[in-house]
């Protein structure tokens, strides 16, 4: 008899606000949800009155992001969506139109294993739903796909004029929105007088600042336990980004099937538990963060040549046996919660 078990979780990180919150002098903290996730504004240094509006003011464009993009709900990119499916050029906003050619930019730089256009596979996996089923993708739609190959590369921008030479092109930022949002997030705080934040999205996290005279001390998670495996202390305007298969996944079969497909076989990836950027301070570094990686995740045991190409120095992964690799940039500044992990390879 087949067993199925639907696994749906996604990280919250509470453990980076509990290491940043950890001091004597009150920090202005505000909530929500949004993206799927819990996101937090952490904001040190300033009175409840100064704080509150700025914190206030990224949430609102938090939920505004997150209502325009939304890739399976009514939005402006599901009436693209819709219009590339039927083969008809769509005008979109000036901001749309920017996004996706720096989707397109980051794409290539990541050999085309992040790519944005992949939501109809997306679909396929059953991960755009609220809720995941325990259920395989019809094997012919599978194959279809695969022989189709759609992706951001077949976008054309005229303008503000989109058009696609693949009709199975659908754009998900679901592996990219949360970085916009910490670069978006960094410049509202910023024009509003904040210097010192935090800002977290479901584990994404990008430093302004200090907390109260120190550097903001934020969590990696342990792929398989719970709190993190090791913590690291930010400067300012740096940046994290996290993607792991224990975030969104379902189990069926004894198998489990993240939410992180490689768009060259069209499967979810099985050899990686979690990968972890950290991205120095750089216009856009909140995006990069996210960005860059998934395709270090889906690269696997290759991701050192490629981190090398993108220009990240930073990166922190953990195989499927749960052997953990770490460059040695990243690794002088960890802190691993426990002592260091026994099979740890320090990559030059």
């Amino acid at each position: 008899m087949r067993r199925a078990r639907l696994i749906f979780r996604t990280f919250l990180a509470t453990f980076v606000f509990f290491l940043a919150a950890c001091g004597k002098a009150p920090l202005e903290q505000q909530e929500s949800f949004v993206f799927g996730t819990r996101v937090e504004i952490l904001i040190a240094g300033l009175d409840a009155a100064r704080a509150r509006p700025a914190a206030a003011a990224v949430l609102r464009e938090f939920d505004r992001l997150h209502r325009t993009y939304h890739p399976w709900q009514a939005s402006e990119l599901s009436e693209l969506n819709t219009a590339l499916a039927a083969g008809k050029p769509h005008q979109v906003t000036p901001e749309m139109a920017s996004l996706i050619a720096d989707a397109q930019r980051l794409s290539a730089a990541g050999e085309a294993l992040f790519d944005p256009g992949i939501g109809h596979l997306i679909r396929l996996w059953g991960f755009q739903s609220d809720e995941f089923k325990a259920v395989l993708p019809d094997p012919a739609a599978l194959a279809a796909w695969r022989a189709a190959r759609p992706g951001i590369a077949d976008l054309r921008l005229d303008g503000a004029r989109v058009s696609s030479r693949n009709a199975l092109v659908a754009l998900d930022f679901g592996g990219y929105l949360k970085g916009v949002a910490l670069d978006r997030a960094a410049s509202i705080l910023r024009e509003r007088g904040v210097d010192n934040a935090l800002i977290n999205i479901g584990g994404n996290v990008m430093a302004l600042g200090r907390k109260n005279g120190e550097r903001w001390r934020v969590g990696i998670q342990h792929p398989r336990q719970p709190g993190p495996l090791a913590t690291v202390e930010l400067d300012d305007g740096e940046a994290i980004g996290t993607s792991g298969d224990y975030q969104r996944y379902f189990e069926l079969d004894g198998q489990r099937y993240c939410h992180l497909l490689d768009p060259r076989s069209g499967q979810p990836v099985m050899h990686t538990q979690g990968l972890t950027v950290l991205i120095t301070p750089r216009q856009a570094a909140g995006t990069l963060s996210d960005a860059a990686s998934k395709p270090l995740f889906i690269g696997g045991a290759d991701w050192p040549a490629m981190a090398r190409r993108m220009g990240i120095s930073q990166v922190l992964r953990i195989d499927a046996e749960g052997r953990v690799q770490v460059s040695a940039a990243l690794q002088r500044r960890l802190e691993f919660v426990g002592g260091q992990p026994k099979a740890l390879e320090i990559i030059p």
